[in-house]
Order: structure tokens, then C-alpha cells, then sequence
């Protein structure tokens, strides 16, 4: 049988090519979003993942239709950038929500399903920003380590169920997150102009980095190995970092991000 695969936020950006990836490697395909930007051969559910109830009655009509569900890429998120001390709380709560919130909620829902037919595989896109947290990007940074941690913890809670679960770290990728982030300047005179310039800086970067699709494909192969390691890291060069920032003093880890982005 074909595997059953929910993918969070498949309308753009990463989300949308690990969707045409998983599909192109034979799964049933279900996208959970609020838009429906048509990927051929994915099936769109209308969901917002920051309701309950949404998310609900997507998953009951998926687990009604097909009767399981293999796969979950939690995968839907926002950004937000500017300064700790002049964030809106708004703000806050809304990249709260979305990107740790939304994905637990979806996962409660989907672990039900999971637990019944014994098997299952769930992952977590977080970020490198989970272990190197940029400045200007505080709560982005705590958002994608909360999903870190959140994903690590229930991987030794569902194990025993046959159920498996990966935190993937992306870097830089050149999708139009980086167009969509809610970006504030407030209190930028008082930082001397480096808000804009590290938040410029960090997007630059973004603008240069992995294709989407590359992203896409690489996720969907994690989704479908026999690995199960708990992180697993996008990218040669962010695999270096990941290891810098595990054995490397932290002083020192936290004085080479300040190099690159507190310009």
C-alpha cells in the first residue's frame, strides 16, 4: 500500500517540495494549509493550524479516507525579526503559536491514528537557528529550539508505540519566507542601525541558499529512511555548525555569531 503522508504548510517554500518529493516517491499526499496553491497529485485540505477544531476535522476526513497515516512533516511556520526589547507581544504569541503550538496540535491529533496501527513517523522542521540563535531573530531562534526540544522529548515518548521521530534542521533556503517575514525597525536609531543591517544581512543569506526543491527531496528521503536518528541537519556546511556548536565553548559560539550578524 502506498504511504498515507500529511505535510503542514505545503503551499509554498519547503513545505511545497517536500510534498511533490513524497509524492514523486509514490505516498498519498495530503497538504494542510490555509491557501490552496494546487501541487499536481496533492490533495488539499483546508486547515489552520493555529484552530483546533481545524486541525481536527482534517485529520478525521484524512484517517476516515484512507484509514491511516504514515507520515506527518510538521512543517508549517512564520518569522518574525527585530529587536528582544521592542517586540510587539502580539508578535510574539502569534510565532509562538504557529510554529511550536501548531505543530503539537497537529501532532496530538495524528498520534491517535498512529498509536492504533502501531507504526508511524513524524517529523519536526526546525531550524539551525534551534542551536546557533541569530540576533534580530530572538523569538524565531526560540520557536524553531522549542520545536527542538519538543520533538526530542517525544521521541522517547512514542518509541514504545513503533512510532519514530526527527527534528530536522534546514539553514539558509531560498524560498519566500524570507519576503513574508514580519519585520520591525522599531528602536532601530537606538541600536545604531544594526537591526536593519543584521536583518539584511541574515536575508542575503537566505537569498543564497539551498533551492527549495533540494531541501524538499532531501526531507522526503528522511521521512522515508530506516534511520531514525533523533536531528538530522540539512547541508554539509550546517552539519559543521551543528558540531562547532556542540563541542565549542559557548562564549565562543555565541561570539562568531555576533561576528556574522551583529554588523
Amino acid at each position: 500500500m502506498r504511504p498515507v503522508a500529511v505535510v503542514t504548510g505545503a503551499s509554498s517554500g519547503i513545505g511545497k517540495a517536500t510534498a511533490a518529493a513524497l509524492r514523486d516517491r509514490g505516498c498519498v499526499v495530503y497538504d494542510l494549509s490555509r491557501r490552496d496553491v494546487p501541487t499536481e497529485g496533492v490533495i488539499h485540505i483546508p486547515t489552520d493550524i493555529t484552530s483546533e477544531e481545524s486541525v481536527k476535522n482534517a485529520i478525521e476526513t484524512i484517517s476516515e479516507r484512507e484509514g491511516r497515516i504514515d507520515l506527518l512533516i510538521n512543517n508549517a511556520g512564520c518569522g518574525i525579526s527585530g529587536a528582544i526589547e521592542f517586540t510587539d507581544p502580539s508578535d510574539l504569541e502569534r510565532q509562538f503559536n504557529v510554529n511550536l503550538f501548531g505543530g503539537v496540535r497537529v501532532t496530538q491529533a495524528v498520534l491517535p491514528v498512529m498509536r492504533r496501527a502501531g507504526q508511524g513517523r513524524i517529523l519536526f522542521i526546525s531550524s539551525v537557528a534551534a542551536i546557533a540563535p541569530i540576533p534580530y531573530q530572538a523569538f524565531y531562534s526560540a520557536s524553531k529550539a522549542a520545536v527542538l526540544v519538543t520533538s526530542m522529548a517525544l521521541a522517547n515518548e512514542v518509541r514504545p508505540f513503533g512510532i519514530s521521530v526527527t527534528a530536522v534542521l534546514p539553514g539558509d533556503i531560498r524560498t519566500g519566507f524570507t519576503d513574508t517575514r514580519t519585520k520591525s525597525e522599531a528602536g532601530d536609531d537606538v541600536y545604531g542601525g544594526r537591526i536593519v543591517r543584521s536583518v539584511g544581512k541574515m536575508e542575503q543569506d537566505e537569498r543564497r541558499g539551498m533551492a527549495p526543491e533540494k531541501a524538499g527531496r532531501r526531507i522526503a528521503a528522511i521521512a522515508l529512511s530506516r534511520s531514525r536518528k533523533p536531528v538530522k541537519t540539512l547541508g554539509v556546511s550546517y552539519k559543521l555548525i551543528y558540531l562547532l556548536v556542540k563541542f565549542l565553548p559557548v562564549s565562543l559560539v555565541n561570539r562568531l555569531i555576533s561576528i556574522l550578524y551583529v554588523k
